[in-house]
């Protein structure tokens, strides 16, 4: 395996890999690394790789494919991205290259810790024939459940993955702060949420709902959000409600809008 860009996914899926037995013949990086990988760096000749890996910034994708084919004899490449279609390596499938993406469902917010977290997380498999086989038999090996993912579907499942995780975040910032503001440590909560998720996972999210939205309690949500508007913080709270009656399929009251 050859890696492209070894930021936080692909520091992480080259520890991993490498872990499991894979050999990482090398790292090609524009800057600095932020992170100690153990892998040698690419100078001027390019190792030959039977996978090549790039694991860049999305925009910088289609720039780095250009890289690759001026530097590398066709083999199989993929990228990293759950958003940007395989699409982005089309002038490599011109010259005779199997392409694909391996999107790993998972926060990698390093290589380290991502390369613990990816065994036990799901992951996106866009590719076909030969390369899907060896991208499956890659997920089996790094304890990985494999799912295919169809190209036209990519901007779909990576909104739901950011709804599944970075709008969580965006609950919990605005809980925080509220806590904190009523003298009750964030980590009061962390047992409220656990449960929340667990529910969400064992009966559905719509199902788990609880709470004075899920009711139609509108006098106890006027005085959370006058709450929250005193800290400043009564658009976040807002915008977060009316999502959670989209969720509990109840109609916001006009009367608590005002911004």
């Amino acid at each position: 395996m050859l890696l492209v860009g070894p930021g936080r996914a692909g520091g992480s899926l080259a520890l991993a890999a490498a872990a499991v037995g894979h050999q990482i013949v090398g790292l090609v990086a524009r800057s600095p690394l932020r992170w100690d990988l153990p892998f040698p760096m690419v100078d001027r000749e390019w190792p030959s790789a039977d996978l090549v890996v790039i694991a860049t910034r999305d925009s910088d994708i289609a720039a780095a494919a250009s890289e690759v084919a001026g530097n590398h004899a066709p083999s199989s490449a993929i990228h990293l991205s759950g958003a940007t279609s395989v699409e982005a390596l089309a002038g490599l499938a011109a010259l005779g290259w199997k392409i694909g993406s391996f999107h790993p469902l998972q926060t990698l917010p390093d290589p380290a810790t991502g390369a613990a977290a990816l065994s036990g997380s799901w992951v996106a498999v866009t590719a076909g024939g030969d390369l899907r086989r060896r991208l499956a038999s890659l997920a089996d090996d790094l304890g990985m459940t494999k799912f295919d993912l169809a190209d036209s579907a990519k901007p779909a499942y990576h909104a739901g993955a950011a709804a599944a995780s970075n709008f969580l975040l965006a609950g919990l910032d605005l809980a925080e702060r509220l806590l904190r503001d009523a003298g009750v440590p964030f980590a009061a909560a962390a047992p409220l949420s656990a449960e929340i998720l667990e529910n969400a996972f064992e009966k559905g999210p719509r199902p788990a709902l609880t709470g004075p939205i899920a009711r139609g309690d509108w006098e106890t949500v006027k005085a959370q959000l006058e709450a929250a508007r005193k800290l400043g913080l009564g658009h976040q709270f807002l915008l977060l409600a009316e999502a959670t009656a989209v969720t509990a399929g109840v109609e916001f009251p006009a009367g608590l809008v005002e911004r």
